[in-house]
Formats: structure tokens, sequence, C-alpha cells
């Protein structure tokens, strides 16, 4: 996998990758100048917790409520998505989540398997319009700092430009998760259309930053094969 740091040469190619990441979904979209819709995203799930025992507690009991619910009908999509956000949000509690490196730890990492499994349930039911703010939380239950899933983050972030206007920040993040899983025309296909939604004065700064994600994925795609070689 292209995140798979213990692979000689790999962790350079991540960081760059990730670094465009984290301009983009952590609120970055104002150095490019690009407006965008941001809600339902990480910070926004976490800092209602504050971090208190009680909240925490609230929020395990919440989540225990809704897997009562859950099943008592297993084919009830809403509930399934609540319980989602709510297993989201106990993984990034205490322990869970480094809040000065931004990243799960490997017991969050294990809270947040019971979040993809919700979040399998939930797209199995195959909701007509699934609910964009929560594929928001998923893009990084599922980056590289999460469960590092690039295809199931490629497709939670489609759930979101489906539903929100359409911006550079939106198919700019796309387009790297795309070239992160590997899905080349995907991903330049999501590139071009940032581009064209970008300012004209910003069009080469948002091309450059992408031309050099891919080529990132695509030297680390090299890497690999001549490893398995």
């Amino acid at each position: 996998m292209l995140f798979d740091l213990r692979a000689r040469g790999r962790r350079r190619t991540i960081q760059v990758i990730y670094l465009f990441l984290a301009v983009l979904m952590g609120g970055g979209l104002i150095f490019f100048g690009i407006g965008g819709n941001t809600s339902g995203g990480l910070f926004d799930a976490f800092k209602s917790n504050g971090g208190s025992s009680s909240s925490d507690s609230a929020l395990t009991k919440k989540v225990e409520t809704i897997q009562r619910r859950v099943q008592a009908n297993r084919a009830d999509a809403a509930a399934w998505a609540a319980l989602t956000r709510a297993q989201y949000q106990v993984a990034g509690l205490g322990e869970n989540y480094d809040q000065n490196t931004g990243t799960f730890t490997t017991k969050g990492k294990v809270a947040l398997r019971k979040v993809e499994r919700s979040w399998d349930e939930y797209m199995k039911l195959d909701p007509p319009k699934p609910n964009p703010d929560l594929a928001s939380l998923m893009v990084q239950a599922f980056s590289p700092t999460g469960l590092n899933r690039p295809a199931k983050a490629v497709t939670a972030q489609e759930i979101v430009i489906d539903a929100r206007p359409a911006s550079t920040g939106l198919y700019s993040t796309l387009a790297i998760l795309a070239y992160g899983a590997g899905q080349t025309r995907k991903g330049d296909l999501a590139a071009a259309k940032a581009v064209e939604l970008a300012p004209k004065d910003q069009r080469s700064t948002v091309q450059a930053q992408l031309k050099q994600a891919k080529q990132s994925a695509v030297a680390s795609s090299a890497q690999q094969s001549q490893s398995s070689g």
C-alpha cells in the first residue's frame, strides 16, 4: 500500500501527500484563498467533547443507546449513521487521539475499526442520499493518520462532493486521495476540475501542488513494484 511506512523510501512520500491533505482538510483552504464547506470535519466532531470525563461518559452511553436501536432494527440507516458518528467521536477521546500530532493512536485506531464496521453497514443499506457530513468524518477516519484505507477515503470524498457546491478544495482532496489509492485516472479528472474551479491567479499553484502529489504517488507505486519484484 502507498501509506505503508515500513517500506524503504516511503516516509518522505507520505509526508508530502499528507501535508496536502492536512492543508485541504484542516482548514488550510485559506492558504489557497478558496472557499468550501468543511463542516463535519475532524475538529467539528471533537470540539464539543471538551475532553471531560462527563462528556466521555455521555458519549459512551450515547453509543450504547444507539447500538440498541441498531440491534432492534438493523435496516435502520439513520441509526447506523448516528452510531458511526458517535463511535467516531469516542475514537477521538483521551488517549485515542494525539492532539499535538493530529493522529489517532494505536488505541484510537482500534476504536476506528468499530466506526468502519458501522459505516460499512450503513453503506450496505444503500441510502439514497448518504450523509455528507458523516462522509467527511470518514474521509479522515480512512486517512493515513487513521485506518489508512485510501480507496474507502475516495468513496467517502465522492459522497461529500455530490452533496456540496463544487470547490477547488473538495476536488483537490479527491485528487490526492485518488492518487494515493492508485486511481490515477480519477485523480487526473479531479485535479483538472480543481484547477478549473480555482481563481485564475491561483490555478498554477493548485496545478503544481496536485502534480507533485501525483508524482509522489507514482514514485511510491514504482518503489513498491520493485520491492515486490
